[in-house]
């Protein structure tokens, strides 16, 4: 629901396809206006990104340089920089007022002395890196690039020998209502996630210089001159009773979609979610008791040969 700074993820559980960045590749998305709902996204999910931090860390031993491709607000960044003590950490975005936020959050963290930020268009900035990186991560941040292919060789590139290039994208969509929630049709969000599927087909369609690419993104690492070494996927299961502040993120996401799929859904599927959206009603996402967050987020890893 909800993922990583592409609008894509702004689903409650799951970044879905997207997963909260600006990357400058032109699409609409206005970021930083979602910037609080991209970081509460990326913090919510901040449990399922350090297993993955830390799978990609028996990989990656002792890195100098980690880039983060399409940082958004710097979440994923900032724990980067926590997880592997010895390294610089570049969060590279589009965005100019996420990158603001980045900065300011890796102050809040203490790691600032080992934090820089790169802003323009992915992947172009990259060439500006003072040098090769032994870790670049890109989370849901590739498919808002046209050529996803173009795009992986471009990274590939940036690496070091012996580099890692990791990509967070695919997973299974997010839950955070049970199947029946009591009113409306069963199965709401079966049906956003068809809506938000056709909406992320346009998005894609629509980007400059766009290609349809098979999703089977071991074969595309292997085509970008890297050699796969793994994918696993990270569970992220906050099961209800919720956190406020979990909470404070679901009614958000919702939020977001029933801005940006109303025109999608039918009559019924809106009352329902202005229903879930009330804090006055008993059965919103403010007050019901069985409010849960169930993601999965899918990570490929690849090296480039020594």
């Amino acid at each position: 629901m909800a993922h990583d700074h592409h609008d894509h993820n702004a689903h409650p559980a799951n970044d879905g396809h997207s997963h909260g960045h600006s990357h400058g590749h032109g699409d609409d998305i206005d970021w930083a206006a979602m910037a609080a709902l991209l970081e509460s996204e990326a913090e919510v999910h901040s449990p399922a990104y350090a297993r993955a931090l830390a799978w990609l860390g028996k990989e990656v031993t002792e890195p100098g340089l980690i880039v983060d491709a399409g940082s958004g607000p710097g979440v994923i960044a900032c724990l980067m920089a926590e997880t592997f003590p010895g390294a610089r950490v570049v969060a590279a975005d589009g965005s100019a007022p996420l990158l603001e936020r980045a900065r300011a959050r890796a102050a809040r963290r203490g790691v600032a002395d080992r934090f820089d930020t790169l802003a323009g268009e992915l992947p172009a900035s990259l060439v500006e890196l003072d040098y090769p990186a032994d870790l670049l991560w890109a989370s849901r941040s590739l498919h808002h690039l046209g050529d996803q292919k173009a795009a992986l060789a471009a990274f590939a590139a940036r690496l070091a020998p012996g580099g890692t290039l990791a990509i967070l994208e695919g997973g299974l969509p997010g839950r955070c209502l049970p199947r029946d929630i009591g009113f409306g049709r069963p199965g709401l969000q079966a049906r956003l996630d068809a809506a938000q599927e056709d909406r992320f087909a346009r998005m894609r369609a629509e980007l400059p210089g766009a290609v349809a690419e098979t999703e089977d993104w071991p074969a595309l690492l292997s085509a970008a001159g890297l050699k796969h070494t793994g994918t696993r996927t990270f569970l992220l299961d906050i099961p209800a009773p919720v956190p406020d502040r979990v909470r404070a993120f679901v009614v958000g996401a919702l939020t977001r979609l029933r801005d940006v799929l109303a025109e999608s859904l039918d009559a019924e599927d809106r009352a329902t979610l202005d229903r879930l959206l009330d804090p006055a009603d008993p059965g919103s996402a403010h007050r019901r008791p069985d409010v849960f967050v169930l993601a999965a987020h899918t990570v490929h890893r690849a090296v480039r040969p020594v």
